[in-house]
């Protein structure tokens, strides 16, 4: 091996190192509050999403959406396990006119299941076993911006409502989208399972997605803008 041959290889390796180091420290996570414009039921209405810490190594992952017709609120707290997300325990709630839901969700890694309590049907209730890198909806959310920013698969086996099952999502190009009264250059993504489809928008350097848009038999159901982030 020549000198100049073990110079180019050790540049090459510093140059990855680097790059992987960078890309481990663009990752690390930080609590913030996304304020978003949002429409659900054909309505106007308020969104925030917010992250804080829950303890050592662990999160509190909160999205809310209020108007007039609606009040919904999802919560997951999870723990970073080297770089990899747990979910261990989750709330979604809903009061759409004057009919109301709770569910709780349990995720026991040191029995590896998941169970789900209160407004859910006896099937929906588990358990479910659990997998290594086993998320929840919510959390897939932050999972989005890191991956695509990282050039990563978007495969995600997805515990949720009692049952387990593969979330893929597929990159559809770059787009320009506002954000903040703002041009953004976004990375598009799209989710398709049966007749519900979500479709994200993915920015460099926020820690959410700038959009999410969920649409039901080719219908809008919901969609999230964000308006500012702290």
């Amino acid at each position: 091996m020549t000198k100049t041959f073990a110079k180019s290889k050790l540049y090459r390796i510093t140059l990855a190192v680097a790059a992987l180091l960078a890309s481990a420290s663009a990752w690390a996570l930080e609590p913030f509050t996304a304020e978003y414009e949002a429409s659900y039921m054909g309505m106007q209405a308020n969104g925030r999403m917010t992250l804080t810490q829950a303890g050592e190594g662990k999160w509190r992952y909160n999205l809310s959406i209020q108007n007039p017709l609606a009040n919904l609120s999802q919560t997951t707290v999870f723990q970073d396990v080297g770089g990899q997300w747990r979910p261990l325990s989750g709330t979604d709630s809903s009061k759409v006119l004057v009919k109301s839901s709770v569910k709780n969700a349990a995720y026991d890694w040191s029995r590896g299941v998941a169970t789900w309590s209160g407004d859910v049907k006896p099937e929906r209730a588990g358990p479910v076993k659990l997998q290594a890198g086993d998320m929840d909806a919510l959390l897939v959310n932050l999972a989005l911006v890191r991956d695509v920013l990282a050039g990563k698969p978007l495969v995600y086996r997805l515990v949720e409502n009692g049952k387990a099952k593969v979330m893929k999502y597929t990159v559809a190009g770059k787009e320009q989208i506002t954000v903040g009264g703002k041009p953004q250059q976004a990375t598009k993504v799209v989710n398709t399972s049966g007749e519900r489809q979500t479709i994200a928008w993915v920015v460099d350097g926020m820690p959410v997605p700038a959009r999410i848009l969920q649409r039901e038999k080719g219908s809008d159901a919901m969609d999230l803008r964000v308006s500012a982030v702290r």
